[in-house]
């Protein structure tokens, strides 16, 4: 029997290549212990690409491993959410093909938390207040969005899938 808490949270797949889908399915499958069958729909923003949306509800830490298991398709991009839970912050994992895996903490109203180590070490490696503010939008993953936000408009609106671990 476990001892963590469940939690839940949504998987975005913006955009992956038509043949990597079953893939990414298989993954998410893996991850929860329950069959993935994925609603997907075509994504405007990258013409030949799908996009699908599912909801998921897990153990603490299924987030961080549902975003593992998705990294290993590289030309897929997706965004993984962990809503937090007793004693536990959220979680927020984004992946563009160009920039990597993000992950950052998240509070109950969904805000990226930055904690005080995490802007005294920018502080000390700032040489001006330029190099200060882009260390603070790569903290809270300025990149990323501007990355993903195109792929996230073109969901609107899209069909969600909800699945629940087993076990």
């Amino acid at each position: 029997m476990s001892t963590r808490g469940n939690t839940q949270g949504v998987v975005y797949v913006h955009s992956s290549p038509a043949a990597v889908c079953p893939h990414v399915e298989w993954a998410i499958s893996g991850t929860l212990g329950v069959r993935a069958e994925l609603r997907w729909t075509a994504q405007p923003a990258a013409p030949g690409s799908l996009r699908a949306e599912c909801a998921w509800t897990g153990e603490q830490g299924t987030g961080s491993k549902l975003a593992a298991a998705l990294r290993a398709w590289p030309m897929t991009r997706f965004e993984v959410t962990e809503e937090p839970s007793s004693g536990m912050d959220g979680e927020r994992y984004c992946y563009a093909p160009t920039l990597g895996l993000w992950r950052a903490r998240t509070s109950a109203s969904g805000d990226i938390v930055v904690d005080e180590n995490q802007l005294r070490a920018i502080a000390a490696s700032a040489r001006g207040g330029e190099s200060f503010a882009f260390k603070v939008d790569e903290l809270l993953g300025a990149s990323w969005d501007e990355a993903l936000e195109p792929y996230r408009r073109a969901g609107d609106g899209a069909p969600v899938t909800w699945l629940h671990r087993v076990g």
